[in-house]
Parts: structure tokens; sequence; C-alpha cells
């Protein structure tokens, strides 16, 4: 990974309502994903859910919380697509991965 991809990341995280919002949903995503509730590949949780859970615990509007996503995804920490009605996020493993091995 080159170092603006570096300098992204750590841009998009450097926000402290943004990484809140990050860490709530890698860590359902995590819990998910281990729990074996749904299939590794998949590894998405529904937005319209992390939207409602994050605005009620961060009391924060949804045109804030939509901006923080837009952000974490120019990032390349999450991906975002229409599913229907609603829409699923993913975690970028491979940002993470990244991330991990930047940080040893």
């Amino acid at each position: 990974m080159e170092i603006s991809n570096y300098s992204r990341i750590f841009k998009a995280l450097s926000n402290e309502q943004r990484l809140r919002i990050f860490m709530m949903i890698y860590e359902r995503w995590k819990k998910e994903r281990d729990a074996a509730l749904i299939p590794a590949e998949e590894g998405c949780c529904a937005v319209d859910r992390a939207f409602t859970k994050i605005c009620s615990c961060m009391k924060l509007s949804r045109s804030t919380i939509s901006h923080h996503f837009k952000e974490l995804q120019a990032a390349g920490l999450i991906t975002c697509e229409r599913d229907g009605q609603s829409y699923k996020c993913r975690i970028n493993e491979k940002s993470i991965e990244s991330i991990k091995h930047f940080l040893k």
C-alpha cells in the first residue's frame, strides 16, 4: 500500500466521531463474522441498522452519519452497496490487514 493510502486512512480516522463510527461498524462486523452468523465472504452488516444504532448512541443526525460513512468509504475502510431498499456495508479487510502490517 502506498503512503498516500495510509495518509487517507489515518486522516479519515483522525476525526473522533468517525473513529467511533468505524469502531462500532468494525466490532459489529467482527462479532457477526466470528460467530458465523454471516458467511466470511459476505462480511457485511446492514447500514440502515448501523445508522439507527449510531444515531441513537452518538446523537448525530442521519446526514452527519452519512457524511462520515462517505469519508470512511473514500478512505477505503468500508464499501457500501445498495441491496433493495437498504445498503450493505462491508469492512475492507485488505485495508485492515495493511494497517496491521504498517503498525507492526
